[in-house]
């Protein structure tokens, strides 16, 4: 029988690293400010209206203003988003507390977009569909963890860390209601 873990949710193992860097030698700082740092998000809650591009819910608009509040002292250098208008809508509380305009990138060409954010030293926050954004995840290199429940999962927060050494991590966070 195995002990239940207390305290080792994503959370509190994100907190722990984020202390970590806080009390790492110099070295270790700077080397963490060379790597890339993506954060990846489905869009938020989109209406259920007929048509290709549906607008957000009241709820999606209330998640990506969670986005927002969460992401707002990452130090996000960089928008991505798909052209419709549920990813927009969803990047742009982030793009515009910011000042960041948003760059449109195709879904339909997730390796051109992974090799852009592999050679990009920063912060980027993408924002994709319940089928892209684990794929992008995977295509950078971190665990896309089980597919996007579509009808119900919008609160999936990816988090890729691309070492200047070439090192790849992944955390996987949940955020808003």
């Amino acid at each position: 029988m195995c002990r239940e873990r207390r305290g080792r949710g994503p959370l509190r193992l994100l907190a722990a690293f984020l202390l970590a860097l806080s009390v790492a030698p110099p070295a270790a700082l700077a080397e963490a400010s060379e790597s890339a740092i993506v954060f990846l998000v489905r869009h938020a809650e989109k209406s259920a209206e007929a048509g290709k591009d549906p607008a957000l819910t009241e709820a999606g608009e209330a998640r990506a203003r969670a986005l927002a509040r969460l992401l707002r002292d990452a130090g996000i250098e960089a928008v991505y988003s798909t052209g419709y208008r549920r990813t927009r809508d969803t990047a742009a509380p982030v793009a515009s507390g910011l000042g960041l305009d948003i760059t449109i990138y195709d879904p339909s060409k997730l390796g051109d977009l992974a090799a852009e954010l592999n050679q990009q030293c920063g912060r980027c926050l993408v924002v994709g569909h319940s089928n892209t954004t684990p794929e992008l995840v995977g295509l950078l290199g971190g665990d896309p963890g089980p597919p996007i429940d579509e009808a119900s999962e919008y609160d999936r927060l990816y988090i890729v860390t691309i070492g200047a050494d070439g090192a790849i991590s992944s955390v996987l966070l949940r955020y808003g209601e």
